[in-house]
């Protein structure tokens, strides 16, 4: 774990705790001196060329890289995207609902992915929801839904509502035996731990950047396979996801050879020049470090909620970075905590309390100090 010597370090680059404690990373990542350079950087380009378009190019290629590098992926097996919905969508566009119609997805996820698989029910598309079971989702359960009709099963890296965690290779394992497709949803974990997608044997991994990765919102990024990339064609499509977006033929439609067929149109700018700045902070500091640290982080407030007898709704082995604390009234306790400069979040009747490399042991005393006070918002174990 880091010494809080290292951790007040990196904290430092991050100015909004000169006057806030912030454990809202779930929601959005805090801005750094990095980040913030690399945005402004972006803007001094503009100012100083005007349309500098053969630059803008480049960082989007190096922000793909940059990403592509992190998850142990090929640069050609990532499409940059503006959001997970995006490349949700287009994955979703490129399949067929002919042989095989069910999709197997855990009551788990996150609203977007149910909504868009929801969608394709006029394609024919049957979606089976898993049900929950004392605030997790066993394999078993999985198991049980996925049969050889089965096309693709979306899962959750780590719930937003509750901090679960899926057990992945069981189900990866389980859906490849069936034949059936696997799309991973990481947003709620990317950029806290390192991340290997040929080691889980995913078939898609969607994530956006805003959260862990610690980057404005309106950038995303989708992993395919690459044995898949050229079985599926995107019907939501645009003039980058062609093979060569500055042919301007109107009446050519030439997918790309690469993942860049899952996009659309003209990449995320300024945002493409704020993920490498993103993901060097971090990776200087090490993500096993990293990991390792909001763990600790994790253990230590489900300790103090265990002490406060206020009922924990995350598995009690989480390692983060996500932990979610049962209230009577979410939103109020969420107000408490505010008034005393500290920003977290709720779902539901959950108070959400995020961790990152930027956190400390001081911040979770804060917050178990309001707690303490105000324990009547709380749910009693």
């Amino acid at each position: 774990m880091s010494t809080e010597f290292e951790v007040a370090a990196v904290r430092s680059r991050f100015p909004i705790f000169q006057k806030k404690i912030y454990l809202n990373s779930c929601s959005q990542g805090a801005l750094s001196d990095a980040v913030e350079s690399a945005l402004q950087e972006h803007i001094r380009l503009w100012h100083r060329q005007g349309s500098p378009w053969d630059g803008w190019v480049d960082q989007y290629e190096a922000a793909r890289t940059a990403f592509a590098c992190f998850i142990g992926a090929a640069p050609e097996e990532v499409a940059v995207v503006t959001s997970a919905s995006a490349g949700i969508n287009s994955v979703a566009s490129a399949l067929d609902f002919g042989k095989r119609r069910k999709v197997v997805m855990g009551e788990f996820e996150f609203p977007t992915m149910g909504q868009i698989w929801l969608a394709q029910q006029r394609r024919g598309a049957e979606i089976q929801f898993v049900a929950a079971e004392n605030n997790t989702i066993s394999p078993a359960a999985y198991c049980h839904a996925i049969d050889d009709h089965t096309l693709i099963v979306p899962l959750t890296q780590l719930c937003f509502s509750n901090g679960f965690r899926s057990d992945i290779s069981s189900i990866v394992k389980a859906a490849h035996e069936r034949g059936a497709l696997v799309m991973l949803d990481g947003y709620q974990d990317c950029g806290t731990r390192a991340l290997d997608v040929k080691a889980l044997d995913v078939d898609f991994y969607v994530t956006g950047a805003l959260k862990y990765l610690l980057c404005p919102s309106g950038i995303a990024f989708l992993y395919v396979r690459p044995e898949l990339i050229s079985s599926l064609s995107p019907t939501v499509t645009g003039w980058f996801a062609q093979e060569n977006p500055f042919a301007f033929d109107v009446k050519r439609f030439d997918p790309a050879r690469t993942a860049r067929r899952f996009e659309t149109g003209s990449p995320p700018l300024p945002h493409v020049y704020a993920v490498p700045a993103a993901l060097q902070l971090l990776g200087r500091i090490g993500f096993d470090k990293i990991a390792a640290h909001i763990g600790g982080l994790a253990r230590a407030l489900m300790e103090g909620a265990r002490e406060l007898k206020i009922r924990t709704k995350t598995p009690q082995a989480s390692v983060g970075p996500l932990v979610v604390l049962q209230m009577k009234d979410a939103e109020a306790m969420v107000k408490k905590l505010a008034e005393r400069n500290i920003v977290a979040s709720n779902r539901m009747d959950g108070l959400r309390v995020s961790f990152h490399l930027y956190n400390t042991m001081a911040d979770i005393s804060s917050v178990l100090n309001v707690l303490q006070d105000n324990r009547g918002l709380a749910v009693s174990d």
